[in-house]
């Protein structure tokens, strides 16, 4: 189990600027991951500004809750406290496959915890969507590392991602500012702070 304060600059990109990006600085990594998320049927969980996912790679899973932070360092980029719990790909895959087939699912670890915790022991999470992600981590200016997404979702629509995750804010502004300027893109109120989750749903197709 890990928990930490994530904090992260996240740009919607064009595919042309995605893909010079891609192409302009030195690969740390490159997987897919899928991600399934879920809440109640009556979305107790985006009313409290929390999401939860289960997330599955090639090798590995882990369950995940972002949460809001009580206590902001820093007021200029997306923040949230992630709460991560470890899981076997095996059993992941199998979870998932239920949570397909059935209609509530119930969370372990450090994630059961904490739903029951703030919500109680009958919380009615179901899987709502899910998306596909080939992320490629890379090494930019003043050594940052970039993570470059390419997500799809239910509906087959694409879309493409910038993210400057970094513990110091000030770093990650002036890498962001140097990406700008080099590469012609800006941030705005609509290519801002878009989480995935809140896409997944809004390119859902009914489970």
């Amino acid at each position: 189990m890990s928990k930490n304060t994530e904090i992260e600059a996240k740009t919607l990109l064009t595919k042309e600027v995605y893909q010079k990006l891609c192409a302009a600085f030195p690969v740390k990594s490159d997987f897919v991951q899928a991600n399934y998320y879920f809440d109640t049927p009556n979305s107790l969980l985006k009313r409290h500004q929390i999401s939860c996912r289960v997330r599955l790679f090639t090798d590995h899973a882990e369950q995940t809750l972002k949460v809001p932070h009580s206590k902001l360092v820093q007021h200029d980029f997306h923040e949230a406290v992630e709460i991560n719990d470890d899981l076997k790909l095996a059993a992941a895959q199998k979870f998932v496959q239920q949570a397909e087939e059935e209609t509530v699912v119930t969370f372990n670890g450090n994630v059961e915890q904490y739903l029951r915790d703030n919500f109680g022991p009958q919380l009615d999470l179901h899987l709502q969507t899910f998306s596909k992600t080939h992320r490629i981590l890379a090494v930019g200016p003043e050594n940052c590392e970039l993570t470059l997404d390419a997500t799809t979702y239910p509906d087959s629509y694409e879309d493409y991602e910038l993210e400057i995750e970094n513990s110091n804010p000030t770093l990650i502004k002036k890498v962001l500012i140097s990406l700008e300027n080099s590469y012609n893109f800006k941030q705005t109120k609509t290519n801002t702070n878009q989480p995935k989750i809140a896409r997944a749903f809004s390119h859902c197709v009914r489970m």
